[in-house]
């Protein structure tokens, strides 16, 4: 299964009702990630962060810090930077409202779809 298969797999299966997803699953699924991750698009893993995100709270930024600068050069692109300061409540002229990033986070997973390989 390709990581664009198993981004579409994981919003199948929680959707985007953060209220009734378990932390501790997404936390486990990043670790598991990160002790072996595999290789190919990057959006598995971001996907994951995006969801600590949207359910976390400022003990959730080193996780996804870990991943964002612990893996490798494309992953680092594709965590948003913005998760991160948000968490941490830095509050500077290019972070957005934590709302404002989970509607855009839901905008773009909403219809997400795996290309084919």
């Amino acid at each position: 299964m390709t990581n664009e298969q198993r981004a579409e797999q994981i919003i199948s299966r929680y959707g985007f009702d953060f209220e009734s997803i378990n932390k501790a699953d997404i936390i486990d699924l990043i670790e598991k990630e990160i002790s072996d991750f595999q290789e190919g698009s990057s959006e598995y893993i971001r996907l994951l962060c995006g969801y600590l995100f949207c359910i976390g709270d400022e003990s959730d930024s080193v996780l996804i810090e870990k991943v964002k600068h612990g893996i490798n050069f494309d992953v680092e692109c594709m965590i948003d930077g913005e998760w991160i300061d948000s968490l941490k409540g830095i509050d500077n002229e290019y972070t957005r409202s934590r709302d404002e990033i989970i509607e855009s986070f839901i905008s773009y997973y909403n219809n997400f779809e795996a290309d084919d390989y």
